[in-house]
């Protein structure tokens, strides 16, 4: 994932099939909806807007006020990305080390996590600290955060790191509201962790997963980069029965294009903008 100072790059996912929430950007089911050419012909389908890292043009990516400002925004879904201290607990940081955004080039794998607080001013919070900020009742601006997916994205996930997450998340009650997002190894990891589970499989290449892994990972979403996605793309994810994500588009013509072409989930670091385009969308009478 790259960092959100740079103009539409990242990764991210948002909906929830099995135990889905009402209301959630009316998140479609697989393979429903209108084909992904639609857009030029008729309504498009809604879209679930996804908050990347939180609010992170606002406040630093992946806090606790950077969650907060995603939920009061307008976000279906907050994604944040978890990593383990060296005392094995979970907690937010997408880089191996806190160079880029805490000045300290440690890998947080080689920190306790006290150490990780003294050294942050308590600014990386655990997963325990962001599912409870993400279970609150109320925002300070209205916005209710129990009506926000959680969309856990997991760097270099080992099977050992995925087990305490999951555990972690089953242990906060919140399982029902939490999706997983990475590449092939850690979403394996977490569907033997957790039968049950809802993925997002994260794939880099044109070339579609092979069958034998997705039978093994059993995804409901494919996660590209929003610069792979064409028609013939969304077409072929739709048709196979999953439904299409895209990260992250930051500016407003490629979310446009990304809403055109039919894509079910946009995850962004401009919430705000995402948010204010699908409103305008619905307004117009293109979103179904």
């Amino acid at each position: 994932m790259s960092s959100p100072v740079q103009t539409d790059g990242g990764r991210g996912i948002g909906g929830r099939g099995r135990r889905g929430r009402a209301g959630l950007g009316a998140v479609p089911e697989a393979g429903a909806g209108t084909e992904a050419g639609a857009a030029d012909h008729g309504p498009v389908r809604t879209v679930t807007a996804v908050a990347h890292r939180g609010d992170p043009y606002r406040f630093r990516e992946n806090t606790l006020p950077s969650l907060r400002s995603a939920v009061a925004r307008g976000a279906d879904a907050v994604e944040f990305d978890v990593r383990l201290t060296r005392d094995g607990v979970p907690v937010l940081l997408h880089d191996r080390t806190l160079k880029r955004l805490w000045g300290h080039d440690r890998p947080v794998s080689a920190l306790s996590a006290a150490e990780v607080r003294q050294i942050t001013g308590n600014g990386v919070p655990t997963l325990v600290e962001a599912l409870a900020v993400l279970s609150a009742p109320t925002s300070d601006n209205g916005g209710d955060s129990r009506d926000s997916r959680i969309m856990v994205d997991l760097p270099d996930a080992t099977p050992e790191s995925v087990r305490t997450v999951v555990g972690i998340v089953r242990d906060c009650g919140v399982a029902d509201r939490v999706y997983y997002c990475a590449g092939a190894t850690a979403m394996l990891a977490v569907r033997a962790a957790d039968p049950g589970a809802e993925i997002a499989l994260t794939w880099t290449t044109l070339a579609p997963p092979r069958p034998a892994l997705l039978d093994a990972v059993r995804p409901r979403w494919l996660n590209y980069r929003f610069g792979l996605i064409d028609r013939q793309l969304a077409a072929r994810v739709h048709r196979d029965g999953y439904l299409l994500s895209a990260w992250t588009p930051d500016t407003r013509r490629s979310m446009l294009r990304l809403l055109d072409l039919g894509v079910d989930s946009i995850t962004t670091n401009r919430i705000e903008a995402l948010c204010a385009l699908r409103r305008a969308a619905a307004v117009a009478g293109r979103l179904r």
